[in-house]
């Protein structure tokens, strides 16, 4: 738009300094016409009180030749200096014109600049947020353009409100579903410890410790879920204390945690754990391992495997999750990063989870400035993979002497 607004402002320029240019020229050439008109007229035109010279025909004849060859002479002269002025305003109005004009089209760019530069900052603010990992990180920025009250600062208020009133709306969303899954939690903890009561009691029945169980495991899988969203809408918050994690180290930990389950299902798992820094809240990445490692687990098939891998590569952490299991069709991958999304279609809770495993793992690796991608393997299963921002480990601090030792 600068560019543009440089090229028409320099046009327009130029094509009123070439309408100049010629009104001077065809003005100019009138009044030269003129002037050498009133010249020569006066010059063949004496005046009515002037008399003929007297003398012979001879020399009347020589005064008339000598007329005509002074008239030719003018006539000459004043063409030569037609040509000489009409030349030096062509020429040199031409060359100042097109002085003039880059002089015009460089004053022109500026001010197009200056004028544009508003529209640069709601431009960078819009990047910024729409370059955010998470949905809602970033819209607490404000353009808060100053000066007069023309276009440019309506289209910024205009874009101010906007975020406003989206910032509003997804902090919200994120309280309403903190604010649910909390308080979803203490009618499924009484309802636990009511039935387990029941269950335990000398005169329960068979029947009823049945149902005891039933109701246990329907409330688990419920309490999964509220614990799931809870997690969802704190992920999807900006992480604001960011410490060094080695996702090594992480691995090892979620791999011995899952161990019994593995066991008991037998699938086999293999963790290949080279060191991979990254900055961020343990915690949450410790979930991230957890939440592929049991995806791999509970959606494989009869003695199948899981392997998990990290590294560090091209200066970001990554860590890679494969496992064996039913075929994948490609098309349904995004679907899978979606919250109660499954690969079957179902939108149950079942009790092989909540269906907001890899919800949260993308929402976590947003909120962590990573990507994670998913490839379906030509065997069967899947094979995900979580890149992070790489970081420096930690320093050691270096060991200095007590007072007693460098006494001694």
């Amino acid at each position: 738009m600068r560019a543009r607004l440089t090229l028409t402002y320099g046009g327009l320029f130029l094509v009123a300094g070439v309408v100049l240019l010629g009104a001077t020229y065809a003005l100019f050439d009138q009044q030269l016409s003129r002037s050498g008109t009133k010249v020569l007229a006066t010059r063949l035109n004496p005046g009515p009180g002037t008399a003929p010279p007297a003398g012979s025909a001879q020399q009347a004849a020589q005064e008339a030749r000598a007329m005509a060859d002074a008239d030719r002479w003018m006539r000459d002269q004043r063409e030569d200096l037609h040509d000489a002025a009409v030349t030096s305003l062509v020429t040199q109005g031409s060359i100042a014109l097109l002085v003039v004009g880059g002089a015009a089209a460089g004053f022109g760019w500026l001010i197009a600049g200056r004028a544009l530069s508003p529209l640069h900052r709601v431009t960078e603010t819009a990047r910024r947020i729409a370059g955010s990992p998470a949905a809602d990180r970033g819209l607490h920025e404000r353009i808060a353009l100053r000066g007069p009250h023309d276009e440019v600062k309506e289209l910024a208020d205009t874009f101010d409100a906007m975020v406003d009133r989206l910032d509003r709306s997804f902090d919200g969303q994120r309280r309403f579903v903190a604010s649910a899954s909390h308080e979803l939690r203490t009618p499924l903890t009484l309802g636990r410890a009511l039935v387990e009561v029941a269950m335990h009691r000398e005169s329960a029945s068979p029947d009823v410790r049945q149902l005891g169980e039933t109701l246990l495991q329907i409330n688990a899988r419920h309490e999964r879920l509220i614990t799931g969203l809870l997690l969802l809408a704190r992920s999807e918050n900006e992480i604001t204390t960011r410490a060094p994690v080695d996702l090594a180290d992480v691995v090892a930990h979620v791999a011995a945690q899952t161990a019994l389950e593995a066991d008991g299902s037998g699938i086999a798992v293999e963790t290949d754990a080279s060191e991979a820094m990254t900055a961020g809240d343990a915690l949450l990445l410790e979930r991230v391992v957890q939440n592929l490692l049991e995806n791999g687990l509970r959606h494989n098939t009869d003695s199948g495997w899981v392997s998990v891998s990290c590294r560090t590569e091209g200066g970001r952490a990554v860590l890679e999750v494969a496992n064996s299991g039913p075929a994948v069709p490609p098309y349904e991958i995004p679907a899978l990063f979606e919250p109660f999304r499954r690969l079957d279609g179902d939108r149950l809770v079942t009790a092989k989870g909540a269906g907001l495993g890899l919800s949260i793992v993308q929402s976590i690796v947003r909120a962590h400035n990573g990507t994670v991608t998913a490839v379906p393997r030509r065997e069967g299963g899947l094979t995900v993979t979580v890149a992070l921002p790489s970081a420096e480990p930690e320093p050691e601090p270096e060991h200095r002497p007590g007072p007693l030792a460098a006494r001694a």
